[in-house]
């Protein structure tokens, strides 16, 4: 079985392709934030490097971080035109049953 050598991340600007593995994530953080992560990685637990990988990659400047502030900016401004809430959407897709 091939392994996935990155994560995809779908934001506002489109998909966002993110290292997958430690080295490659430590290389794409910005220098301010790799001794934190290698403290964090050096003392997880196996069971817990998927999860903290995924948190971790999502820190990575991508090029679509901008669409995504704006976003949140004008939300937290009080404008929601756009925004869809869970209660207006139909999710039966989701439904197990």
């Amino acid at each position: 079985m091939a392994r996935a050598k990155s994560f995809v991340m779908h934001m506002t600007g489109g998909p966002v392709e993110l290292p997958s593995t430690i080295l490659g994530i430590r290389e794409a953080l910005p220098e301010r934030q790799r001794d934190e992560f290698n403290a964090e990685v050096e003392h997880a637990e196996a069971a817990d490097l998927p999860l903290l990988l995924a948190r971790w990659a999502m820190r990575i400047p991508a090029e679509q971080d901008a669409a995504e502030a704006d976003v949140v900016d004008r939300v937290k401004a009080g404008d929601f035109s756009g925004v869809t809430f869970d209660n207006e959407s139909d999710d039966a897709w989701r439904s197990a049953g």
